[in-house]
Parts: C-alpha cells; structure tokens; sequence
C-alpha cells in the first residue's frame, strides 16, 4: 500500500488524523494533513482505507500496489 496525500486540497477536517492517527496528523497552524507513514504496515491498512473514503475533500489517494 501506498498512501498520497493533496495538502493544497486539504480542508483540515482532521477526520483522517482521528481515523487513522499513525498515518495521518494535521499541522499545528492550520490543521492541514500530515502523512506519516506514506506506505503503511499491513495492521493500518483497513484504517488508512477508511482514513480515505471519510476524507471530505478526497485529498488521500491510497494505491494497494501488487506485492504490498
């Protein structure tokens, strides 16, 4: 798995940081995404999905790359 998030995209909803907290933070100032980890372990997979799909602005793009 490999995980792109869209800063300029970003609304800071900070859905994505309280779903999945080991991948994805939000900066201090403006509460825009962080990526943490851009290619996950295997344990935060279904999170870092769900992190995705409840993204308001569609601004995490996660690529399941073949062997990953």
């Amino acid at each position: 798995m490999k995980v792109e998030v869209d800063q300029e995209g970003c609304v800071g909803s900070g859905q994505c940081a309280l779903t999945a907290p080991d991948v994805f933070d939000q900066r201090d100032e403006d509460a825009i995404v962080e990526l943490l980890d851009e290619t996950p372990p295997r344990e935060q997979w279904q999170a870092t999905r769900n992190a995705a799909a409840g993204c308001p602005a569609a601004a995490i793009t996660v690529r399941d790359d073949e062997g990953s």
